[in-house]
C-alpha cells in the first residue's frame, strides 16, 4: 500500500472517530430535550434529571465502543461546555424566561435517523473493506456527509427560535457549521505537518487512557511440539504407574520444548513478563504458555473427572484442620507421639481449629499393643490419658479436639489397620484441611470417600520406610515392588501434597523432602540443664554409650550386632546398654549371647527417664528409619550421637555432636572419638531448629498451609495481568488421579482381593464391638446398600 493510500485510510479513520462521537451527542441531546419537555413544570426537577442524563451520556460514550479512543477525547472536550450550559441556565430569571416562551406544541425532538443511518452504512462499508473490498467512492461519501449535516442543521434551525440566545448551543452550532463547510478532510488538520504526524500524536495520547483488553491480543495457537510436550507431562502419573521414571519424562518435555524456547512465551507475553520467565524452568513456561492461549480464547476449566466442587467453606472465620494418624498413646511409637505434638502446636496459634483422629482398639487388641498390658474401657478414658501425658511435656493447655475411629491390630504387619471408612468420622462441616500421617498406611485398604473430594486440601506426611522393612521378609523384593506401586497409587489418588521426612523413603508423587518433626520440649530443658552443670564445672555425663529402640530386627539391631561382632577386638572393653521391648527381644538377646557380645539388655523406657540422663553417647546404626526421633532427642539433651551416613540422618549432620560413619572401621573410630571427648553445648539457633515451633513453621511453609490458612494464596501476576496455571486449563493429571481413586475403590470393595493382599478379615467395615465402644450405628444401617 503506497503513502497516499495510507494517508487516506488514516484520514477516514479519524473522521470515523468524530462521526461516531457526534452520533452519540445527538442521541443524548434528543433524549435530554424530551425529558425537559415532560418535566417543564418544575425546573429544579429538570436540573436533577439533566444531571442523571449527563452521567448516562458519559457512560454510553465509553461503553458503546470501548475501542474508539477518539470518542473519549471528544467527550472530554464537550464536558466543560455542558457544565457551563447548566450553570448559566440554572438561574431563576433564566428559568422563568425559558418557561414563559415554551409552548406546549413546541417540537423539542430532533430526528437523527438520517444521520444514524448514514453512520451505520459507513460502518458496513468499513467492515466490507476489512474483508478485502478496499475501494470506495469518495465523492459519494462527501455528498452523504453534506446531506446528513443538512438534515441535522434543519432540525436545529427549526428550534432556533426557542434557543437562539443560549450561548453554549450557539457556539457549538457555529463550530459544527465550520466543520461542515470544509469539503476536504486535509483542511481540518492543516495545522499538522502531515497526516502521519497527527496519527502518531493521537496514538501517543490514547495510550495513557486506553489499555487493550487481554482477550484482544493475538496469541498464536499451540503447535505440535507444545501439544506433545504438554501431553507427556500430563501423562506422568500414568507413565509412573508403568515404571517410567519422572526424570525421563522431564527430558522428553525439555527436548520437545528446547527448539521453541526462544519463542515460547516471548511471542505471546510482554517484554517484562518474558524477562521474568527467563529464569523459570521449561515446565513453568509450558504451563504459562498453555494458560495464555486458553485465556485468550475465554476458556475456563472447572475441574476434571471425579471432582467434587461442593466442598466445605468455613463460615466462622477459622479453618478446620483434621490430623489423622495410625497409632495412639500409650503405644510409644513415632506415629502416636509426633502427630500429637503437631496437633498441640497447630492449635497453639489459635488461627485454626484442630481435630486429632486416632484409632480405637478393642480390649483384646489393646493388650497386644499397649505396654504393660495397659487397657482402657472407653475412649474418654484413653483421651484423658493422652491429654495428661501431653500437658506434662509441653507446659501449656492445648485446645484441640480428640476423636477416635475404629482400628484393628495386624500381628503380621505389626501395625494398626483402619476398619471402615475413616473419613466419615470427620463431620462434613469440619472437612476442610486433612493431614494424613502415613498416607500410604491409612489408605492401603481404604474403602470410602476420596479424601481430596471431601477436603479442600490434603497433606500426607510419610513417617516409615515400608519398602526397607518388606525387603527383609520372605519374597521381599517382589513384595516391595508391589507395595511401591500401591504407595504411588494411594498417595497420588488421595493427597494434594506429600511431605517426606527424609530422602530415605521412596519418591512418592507430589512429594517434597522436609523434616517437619520436632522434639519434646522436655528434652531441650534437659539439654539446658546439662549445659548449666558444665558451666559450673560439674560432671554432666557419668555413663558411656547406650541404644534405645523397639526390639525388632528392622530397628537397627541387626546392623548393631553385626558391627560389634566384626570389631569385637577393636572395641575391647566397650560396653553398651540397650533399652527396648519388642517381638524379636528373645531372638536378639540369644544372638548377642551366642556371639559373646558385651551388651546389657534392659527393659524399654521413656527416653526422658532420669536413668538415661547420665549417658554421653547414643549409638544408632539403623538404616531403616526415615527420621529417628531418638536421635533428635539425644542431640537435644546435649549428647554425642554416632549414626550411619544415610539419608535418614541428613538433617542431623549440621549438628557438631552428630558423628556419622560410612564404613565399619569408621564406626569404630567415631565411637572412640565420642568416648574420649566432651560434646559441645547447643547454640540457641540449634535448639530452635530441633524445637516443635520450628518444625511447625516448616510444616506450614512446605505443606502450603501458611497460604491457605491465611487466605493469601496469590496467582502469578505479570504486568497487571494474571495467568492461572491450574484452574484455567484441563489437567490430565487430575483425571488420572480420579481414575486411580475409582479403581482403588473398586478393588478394596472386594473381600477376596483384600484378603489376597494381606488385609485383616472383616476390616472393610467395623464390627459390633466397635459399635458398642464408639456408640456407632451398625454398618448395615450406616450404609444400607451393601456392596461396592
Amino acid at each position: 500500500m503506497d503513502t497516499g493510500t495510507q494517508a487516506s485510510t488514516s484520514q477516514n479513520a479519524a473522521f470515523s472517530f468524530l462521526s461516531r462521537g457526534w452520533r452519540e451527542v445527538r442521541d443524548s441531546a434528543d433524549a435530554d430535550l424530551q425529558l425537559m419537555r415532560a418535566r417543564a413544570n418544575s425546573f429544579k426537577n429538570l436540573a436533577n434529571s439533566f444531571d442523571r442524563e449527563i452521567e448516562n451520556f458519559f457512560n454510553s460514550s465509553f461503553s458503546v465502543r470501548s475501542s474508539s479512543p477518539g470518542e473519549i477525547d471528544f467527550v472530554k472536550k464537550l464536558q466543560p461546555k455542558i457544565s457551563e450550559f447548566r450553570r448559566v441556565y440554572s438561574a431563576p430569571e433564566i428559568s422563568k424566561k425559558v418557561l414563559g416562551k415554551w409552548r406546549p406544541t413546541a417540537k423539542l425532538g430532533i430526528d437523527l435517523s438520517a444521520f444514524r443511518n448514514a453512520i451505520v452504512a459507513e460502518e458496513e462499508e468499513e467492515a466490507e473493506g476489512r474483508d478485502g473490498i478496499m475501494e470506495f467512492d469518495r465523492g459519494k461519501r462527501g455528498r452523504r456527509k453534506s446531506a446528513v449535516f443538512g438534515e441535522f442543521w434543519g432540525d436545529w434551525k427549526e428550534e432556533g427560535a426557542q434557543f437562539g440566545e443560549w450561548e453554549p448551543i450557539r457556539v457549538l452550532k457555529r463550530r459544527l457549521r465550520e466543520l461542515e463547510k470544509k469539503s476536504d478532510f486535509v483542511e481540518i488538520f492543516g495545522g499538522f505537518k502531515n497526516t502521519t504526524e497527527f496519527v502518531e500524536k493521537l496514538k501517543s495520547n490514547l495510550k495513557a487512557i486506553y489499555k487493550e483488553p487481554q482477550e484482544s491480543k493475538d496469541v498464536p495457537p499451540l503447535d505440535v511440539p507444545e501439544l506433545l510436550a504438554y501431553l507427556v507431562r500430563q501423562s506422568e502419573p500414568f507413565l509412573d504407574q508403568l515404571g517410567v521414571r519422572r526424570d525421563i519424562c522431564d527430558k522428553i518435555v525439555e527436548s520437545l520444548c528446547s527448539k521453541r524456547k526462544n519463542q515460547f512465551l516471548f511471542r505471546s507475553l510482554s517484554a517484562e513478563e518474558s524477562s521474568v520467565l527467563e529464569n523459570e524452568n521449561v515446565t513453568d513456561e509450558l504451563d504459562l504458555r498453555i494458560a495464555s492461549v486458553l485465556q485468550s480464547t475465554g476458556h475456563c476449566y472447572d475441574g476434571g473427572f471425579w471432582t467434587d466442587l461442593s466442598k466445605n467453606n468455613p463460615t466462622d472465620g477459622k479453618r478446620h484442620v483434621a490430623i489423622v494418624t495410625t497409632a495412639s498413646l500409650p503405644w510409644m511409637t513415632g506415629t502416636a507421639v509426633n502427630p500429637l505434638f503437631r496437633a498441640a502446636y497447630l492449635a497453639k496459634s489459635e488461627k485454626q481449629k484442630v481435630t486429632l483422629l486416632v484409632p480405637w482398639l478393642c480390649a483384646s487388641d489393646q493388650e497386644l499393643v499397649y505396654p504393660n498390658k495397659l487397657t482402657f474401657s472407653s475412649p474418654e478414658e484413653q483421651e484423658s490419658y493422652i491429654r495428661n501425658w501431653l500437658e506434662e511435656r509441653i507446659g501449656f493447655n492445648a485446645d484441640f479436639k480428640i476423636s477416635f475411629y475404629p482400628g484393628k491390630f495386624s500381628k503380621e504387619r505389626r501395625s494398626i489397620i483402619p476398619a471402615g471408612d475413616t473419613s466419615q468420622f470427620i463431620p462434613s462441616k469440619d472437612a476442610d484441611i486433612a493431614i494424613l500421617e502415613e498416607p500410604e498406611h491409612l489408605n492401603w485398604y481404604h474403602h470410602g470417600r476420596r479424601w481430596t473430594d471431601k477436603f479442600n486440601h490434603v497433606v500426607g506426611v510419610v513417617h516409615t520406610n515400608y519398602l526397607e522393612y518388606i525387603k527383609r521378609e520372605k519374597y521381599g523384593a517382589f513384595q516391595a515392588f508391589l507395595v511401591k506401586h500401591i504407595n504411588n497409587l494411594v498417595a497420588r489418588a488421595y493427597c494434594h501434597k506429600v511431605l517426606r521426612l527424609s530422602a530415605a523413603t521412596q519418591d512418592l508423587p507430589k512429594s517434597i523432602v522436609c523434616n517437619v518433626h520436632g522434639v519434646n520440649p522436655k528434652f531441650l530443658k534437659i539439654g539446658e540443664k546439662v549445659a548449666e552443670e558444665r558451666v559450673l564445672g560439674q560432671q554432666a555425663f557419668s555413663k558411656g554409650a547406650y541404644f534405645l529402640g523397639k526390639m525388632v530386627w528392622a530397628k537397627g539391631y541387626r546392623e548393631l550386632i553385626d558391627l560389634l561382632a566384626k570389631h569385637k577386638n577393636d572395641l575391647d572393653g566397650f560396653k553398651l546398654d540397650i533399652y527396648g521391648n519388642g517381638e524379636d527381644a528373645n531372638e536378639v538377646q540369644s544372638t548377642a549371647k551366642r556371639l559373646d557380645l558385651n551388651l546389657n539388655f534392659l527393659k524399654g523406657r521413656d527416653h526422658a527417664d532420669d536413668s538415661l540422663h547420665g549417658y554421653k553417647v547414643f549409638i544408632n546404626p539403623s538404616v531403616s528409619d526415615v527420621l529417628c526421633t531418638a536421635t533428635a532427642e539425644a542431640l537435644a539433651m546435649g549428647k554425642f550421637v554416632v549414626c550411619a551416613d544415610h539419608p535418614s540422618n541428613e538433617f542431623f549432620r549440621s549438628f557438631p555432636n552428630c558423628l556419622t560413619y560410612k564404613t565399619s572401621e569408621d564406626f569404630v573410630a567415631k565411637v572412640k572419638e565420642a568416648l574420649a571427648n566432651e560434646p559441645q553445648p547447643l547454640t540457641p539457633e540449634q535448639r530452635y531448629d530441633l524445637s516443635w515451633e520450628a518444625a511447625t513453621q516448616r510444616f506450614m511453609q512446605y505443606s502450603e498451609l501458611e497460604q491457605i490458612l491465611e487466605n493469601d494464596r496469590k496467582l502469578a501476576k505479570k504486568d497487571g495481568k494474571s495467568i492461572t496455571k491450574s484452574t484455567s486449563m484441563p489437567n490430565l493429571s487430575d483425571m488420572v488421579d480420579g481414575s486411580l481413586a475409582l479403581a482403588h475403590y473398586c478393588l478394596t470393595g472386594n473381600e477376596f482381593l483384600r484378603l489376597c493382599t494381606g488385609a485383616i478379615p472383616g476390616s472393610r467395615d467395623y464390627d459390633k464391638q466397635h459399635c458398642k465402644d464408639l456408640h456407632l450405628l451398625p454398618p448395615q444401617v450406616e450404609n444400607p446398600i451393601y456392596g461396592w
